[in-house]
């Protein structure tokens, strides 16, 4: 079996984690019994629902599933599932949910965080979550704005951008939440929309595989504080031309079809910059246009593609996985160490305490 972002679907991500073995599970199964509080027309409604309808598939038992999450409106995400869930402190999800990932080999770990919740006070343990590695899936609403505190600008809002903390203008120059995982060097990096259902089911599919530290950054509309945001990648008139999709092992094209129904634009190598750019294959050749490998163990091509997202009203933004790579997780690692420390010390409980106390450099005092 494979997604249509053409890379198999396996469950390595859960290795360790015991499987469910009951009569079939549906997302009502993982939908809590507490009143969804959300502002009407939240992009964050579109997203629960996708998750709720999206865990069964990975074949768990609900008491083997946590959410962790940080401060926000996407912070509430704990309380409409029914696993189990932590709300905890603001920008710290990553690090608690390293510690249950470390602690409990057993559970399947999620993070839910926003741009101002990841990328402000919670920007350092965010990006080290993702050099760790830590088996873990991080799924990062972006809205651009602080809409818990009624509409102050965010981390991910763009320059100039008028708001009730800045009045004239914001002078601060955006993050780019993919372009920031990869400069980490994360393990999987992926972005979609909340209002793609198809789409951001297949992206969850393959972040929740990946047994690494997944970050899924989650384009979402606020209606209250920064309606429209995304219009141009989500209007039918536009979006051809806004949305770069990008499929492993597939050309880079996108824009309204040409005679041969595929995108009259792709991206190129840029030789002037060492980056990429936007072409016409008309113009350049179908040999030209980059064929996306996000098994590719060196970053910069991904990070290059992430930096065409517009820091403006976002015209034009890549959708879908940048990179997907394996290398060993921290908390496997780390338990690993802890196994090989209890197998070198044999004896009763009090023998290996005291083996353990005197084990390294030791003074007698007289």
């Amino acid at each position: 079996m494979s997604t249509d972002l053409g890379l198999p679907v396996t469950r390595s991500g859960v290795e360790g984690v015991p499987t469910y073995d009951g009569p079939p599970q549906t997302g009502k199964d993982f939908t809590s019994d507490q009143e969804v509080r959300w502002c009407p027309g939240c992009g964050d409604y579109a997203v629960l629902k996708a998750v709720q309808s999206f865990l069964p598939q990975l074949g768990l038992r609900r008491e083997n599933i946590v959410f962790v999450s940080g401060i926000g409106c996407s912070s509430r995400f704990p309380y409409y599932l029914d696993t189990y869930g932590m709300h905890s402190i603001h920008g710290r999800a990553p690090s608690i949910a390293t510690g249950i990932a470390t602690a409990r080999e057993d559970l399947s770990v999620w993070v839910v965080t926003g741009d101002g919740d990841a990328l402000s006070i919670g920007g350092n343990h965010l990006i080290h979550a993702l050099r760790r590695n830590v088996n873990m899936t991080i799924l990062l609403f972006n809205n651009r704005i602080y809409g818990l505190t009624k509409g102050q600008y965010s981390p991910t809002s763009e320059t100039g951008k008028v708001t009730k903390s800045t009045p004239m203008g914001s002078v601060d120059h955006p993050f780019n939440p993919v372009s920031l995982a990869l400069g980490a060097e994360a393990s999987f990096v992926a972005r979609t929309i909340d209002s793609d259902r198809k789409h951001l089911t297949a992206v969850l599919s393959a972040a929740a595989a990946h047994r690494g530290t997944s970050l899924v950054e989650i384009y979402q509309n606020c209606p209250i504080f920064n309606d429209g945001a995304f219009d141009a990648i989500k209007g039918n008139d536009t979006k051809a031309d806004a949305i770069i999709p990008l499929e492993h092992g597939q050309p880079i094209r996108f824009g309204a079809p040409d005679s041969s129904g595929l995108g009259q634009k792709g991206l190129v190598r840029d030789s002037e910059t060492g980056g990429v750019k936007v072409a016409l294959v008309a113009d350049v050749g179908e040999d030209a246009i980059i064929v996306h490998d996000v098994y590719n163990p060196d970053p910069t091509l991904a990070f290059a593609i992430s930096r065409l997202t517009d820091s403006g009203y976002l015209d034009q933004s890549p959708i879908g996985i940048f990179r997907q790579v394996e290398r060993p997780t921290y908390d496997d690692q780390a338990r690993a160490q802890v196994t090989t420390a209890r197998e070198a010390v044999s004896g009763t409980p009090a023998e290996r305490l005291a083996a353990l106390i005197g084990g390294g450099d030791t003074w007698t005092v007289m």
